[in-house]
């Protein structure tokens, strides 16, 4: 059966002043229709792997590999309008921060309307209507109202929301979270978590979940990937996660806080040189 994503040797390198930087160095996984979490700390390439897949990173920026495919076509040598088809409608990916991510000119229901517009044929009223139910999908309690707002007229997690129905109404295959939840409290968190979850198993989609939360990623994802330094350094189930054998791994568990534990000082990573290469 043929992998919903396939990547192998993924490199991603940017020009600077003072040579090429590589942020991604020869990433290689498969995906079906799973949950799978990326997680590393800030720079570890989480989001340029996910942008590379979508197609969104900078055009100065250099991306080979040996294979980047979904299902049967090649994402590399895709010509660019049939990428920007597929992006929304087969492939979506949430970005970080609604605050950011959203157009703070359009309303919610327009942005929404209008990324199914793009995709599909579909009439004003029936576009509307989509959008409505969509936005009641992801557990907004007015949807009209809310159809409406600008926004900043919303809250973080009401905006979230919003973008997750942004980018589930043409019903996509593959969804690609970029720290959806890290602008949000707690109790929100988990209640995003909740619809993506029920919305995934309902639909069928495969799920790449990018986040420097191991606790997080272990508790929501099927099978963990550990990132450092552009490179993945482990890959296990989240099942078997507190059995990691990488020291890099191993360091991030032991920096989680403990309750009932009293450690001083805190844990802190003791680097190797030799993860980077």
């Amino acid at each position: 059966m043929t992998a919903l994503l396939t990547v192998d040797d993924l490199r991603v390198t940017f020009p600077t002043r003072t040579g090429e930087v590589q942020a991604v160095r020869g990433v290689s996984f498969t995906l079906g229709k799973e949950r799978l979490g990326i997680v590393g700390e800030s720079g570890s390439g989480k989001s340029q792997t996910g942008r590379a897949i979508m197609g969104l990173t900078p055009g100065h920026a250099k991306i080979t590999a040996k294979k980047l495919a979904f299902g049967d076509r090649d994402l590399l040598n895709m010509p660019a309008a049939e990428r920007r088809d597929l992006r929304g409608k087969k492939v979506a990916m949430i970005l970080q921060d609604p605050k950011y991510s959203l157009n703070p000119v359009m309303t919610i229901g327009r942005q929404i309307v209008e990324t199914l517009k793009t995709h599909e044929k579909v009439s004003g009223s029936e576009a509307k209507a989509r959008a409505l139910a969509m936005l009641e999908a992801v557990q907004i309690r007015d949807p009209q109202r809310v159809f409406d707002l600008y926004p900043h007229e919303v809250s973080g997690g009401m905006g979230q929301r919003a973008m997750i129905a942004m980018m589930l109404v043409c019903g996509p295959e593959l969804l690609i979270a970029d720290e959806p939840t890290s602008a949000l409290d707690v109790t929100v968190q988990l209640e995003v978590l909740g619809i993506l979850d029920k919305l995934v198993a309902e639909r069928g989609m495969g799920l790449i979940f990018i986040s420097h939360d191991l606790r997080l990623v272990s508790s929501f994802c099927d099978r963990v990937i550990v990132m450092y330094a552009g490179r993945i350094v482990e890959e296990l189930s989240s099942a078997n996660l507190a059995e990691a054998q990488h020291p890099y791994t191993r360091g991030l568990l032991n920096c989680l806080p403990t309750i009932g534990s009293d450690r001083h000082p805190l844990p802190v990573l003791d680097r190797k040189p030799e993860w980077s290469l």
